[in-house]
This record gives C-alpha cells, sequence and structure tokens, in this order.
C-alpha cells in the first residue's frame, strides 16, 4: 500500500510521519560538475528519504510537473518499499538547482522547528515569481491540518 512507484504519491490515507532508514541505495554522482556540491546533494537526499512528511507537501518550481512530480520529494525519490525505506533515487534533483534548493529552504525551516505548513508558504514566497504560464510548479497536495 505505501508502495511509490515513479510519479506516484503515496497512498493518502496512510499519515506520513518522518523515516530513519538503516541502509540507502547509492547514490550515483555524475562524473562531471553540478551546481551544487556533493555534500549539499547528499544532504538533500537525505533529507527527502528520512523527512516525506515534509517534502511531499512542498511544492517545486522546476518544472517537473511534466515529468508527473507531484512535489519536492518526487525530485529526491523515485520509489519506496512497503516499510518506507527507499528503494531507488530520483537522478532529477542532483542535477536541478532549483530541486536541491528548495529541498534546502526546507530543510533548514525544519531544523528550526518551524511546521510543515509554515515551511510551505515560505518557499511558495520565495519561488512564485520563477512560476510562468507554462512553467507553474507542481501540484502539491496541501499538508493535513
Amino acid at each position: 500500500v505505501n508502495e511509490k512507484p515513479s510519479g506516484e504519491p503515496t497512498d493518502p490515507a496512510v499519515p506520513l510521519k518522518p523515516h530513519t532508514q538503516k541502509d540507502y541505495p547509492a547514490l550515483q554522482l555524475p562524473g562531471y560538475p553540478l551546481g551544487r556540491s556533493a555534500e549539499v546533494i547528499t544532504a538533500a537526499y537525505r533529507f527527502a528519504a528520512e523527512h516525506p512528511e515534509v517534502l511531499t507537501y512542498v511544492p517545486c518550481f522546476c518544472g517537473c510537473e511534466r515529468s508527473g512530480h507531484k512535489g519536492n520529494e518526487d525530485c529526491f525519490v523515485k520509489a519506496r518499499g512497503s516499510n518506507g525505506d527507499v528503494t531507488a533515487w530520483e537522478p532529477h534533483g542532483m542535477e536541478c538547482n532549483v530541486c536541491i534548493d528548495v529541498a534546502q529552504q526546507a530543510m533548514q525551516m525544519h531544523a528550526s522547528g518551524a511546521s510543515v505548513r509554515d515551511i510551505r508558504a515560505a518557499v511558495e514566497k520565495k519561488w512564485a515569481s520563477t512560476a510562468t504560464q507554462n512553467h507553474a510548479h507542481t501540484p502539491t497536495p496541501e499538508p493535513p491540518k
């Protein structure tokens, strides 16, 4: 029921919560320079893996909705097993500065104790000006009340 095939959200009936995972799939960074450091990229992927209760409800503004992404978590996590562990990474996030920067903003706000609603509002405020008619943001569900 919690299986997340590529582009599909996790079952909305199952409450999302922080998820600790013992072993992660290998993150294969390309051999060419990326827009952010390997440390920043790896931190974004780990945050996405450990905090679906945050990034599932945070939109992305890079145009990845055209690839079926529903929220910023989809930029990093391709699939989760029934136990919630990440079984496959989405490679898109490592090469997209917008995805990484949105995740970093969410990660910093979460670390300071902000609610998911406040994180989403701040991300939307910061990134809304990048949205255009042809390039909006992901159709991200609202966080639970």
